[in-house]
């Protein structure tokens, strides 16, 4: 009698032990998706913030076609790659709209009424933000992926990683020479 109830006691355990792992690999792997999906937002933010400001640009700097072009197609390519689940091809589609958005400013610094424009200087303030929210997304998501990352590898988590369908996920990574900031020239 005693023997059967240590071990419906050790096989309660055992099972309570079994939903408490898959719950927490569980939970760490939503909190992963809904930081990436804060990027995403992010991201969004930014690429509907653009034609804003490439339309307030164009304005004065009609003949500068070729960087608006760019900015352009460096926004659509962010939508693209937020609406999918590649954070490499998120993180590309940032570096070219990043890089885009840098000429883009630079062509507006050789425009003194321009810099003056109060819808210019509304819309780079908001861009700047969003560039602050986006570092915090990132940040978010990275340290998201880490604790996943971590309960994947390590003891007893991993055995229930596969009964859980949770695996490893990519940090998100900024492009090469994305590590520095850009020079802008005149």
């Amino acid at each position: 009698m005693v023997i059967a109830i240590i071990v419906i006691v050790v096989v309660v355990l055992l099972a309570l032990f079994g939903v408490v792992g898959f719950n927490r690999l569980r939970t760490s792997d939503v909190a992963a998706q809904e930081a990436l999906g804060g990027i995403d937002v992010q991201l969004t933010r930014r690429a509907e913030l653009v034609p804003n400001l490439v339309e307030t640009v164009k304005g004065y700097a009609a003949h500068e076609r070729e960087v608006l072009e760019e900015v352009t197609r460096a926004r659509a390519s962010v939508a693209t790659a937020a609406a999918g689940s590649n954070v490499p091809a998120k993180a590309a589609a940032d570096a070219e709209l990043q890089g885009a958005l840098v000429r883009l400013n630079a062509t507006a610094e050789a425009y003194p009424d321009l810099k003056a424009n109060q819808n210019f200087l509304e819309l780079q303030k908001q861009l700047a933000d969003t560039e602050n929210q986006l570092a915090f997304a990132r940040q978010f998501y990275n340290d998201a992926v880490a604790t996943l990352n971590k309960l994947v590898v390590t003891i007893p988590w991993m055995l229930f990683s596969g009964v859980a369908g949770v695996g490893k996920r990519d940090f998100y990574q900024a492009p090469a020479g994305q590590q520095q900031a850009p020079t802008v020239q005149f």
